[in-house]
């Protein structure tokens, strides 16, 4: 394993353990499962991500 791939493995890790959202893993997916669609942006999937974080209704505690 390269030093890129070690380093692309810990990034991916450490945004799974935030919760933070993955704009490869999307993208991997999305290719994957839509072909025919062109993807979001990394802008536009990180504020539909953040969007969809937290605009969820229900008891929070802040």
């Amino acid at each position: 394993m390269s030093l890129a791939e070690r380093l692309a493995f810990c990034r991916q890790a450490f945004r799974r353990i935030i919760g933070a959202p993955d704009y490869e893993v999307y993208l991997a997916r999305h290719r994957r499962i839509h072909p025919e669609i062109p993807p979001m942006s990394e802008k536009e999937f990180f504020r539909f991500a953040i969007e969809r974080r937290y605009s969820k209704a229900g008891p929070r505690c802040c």
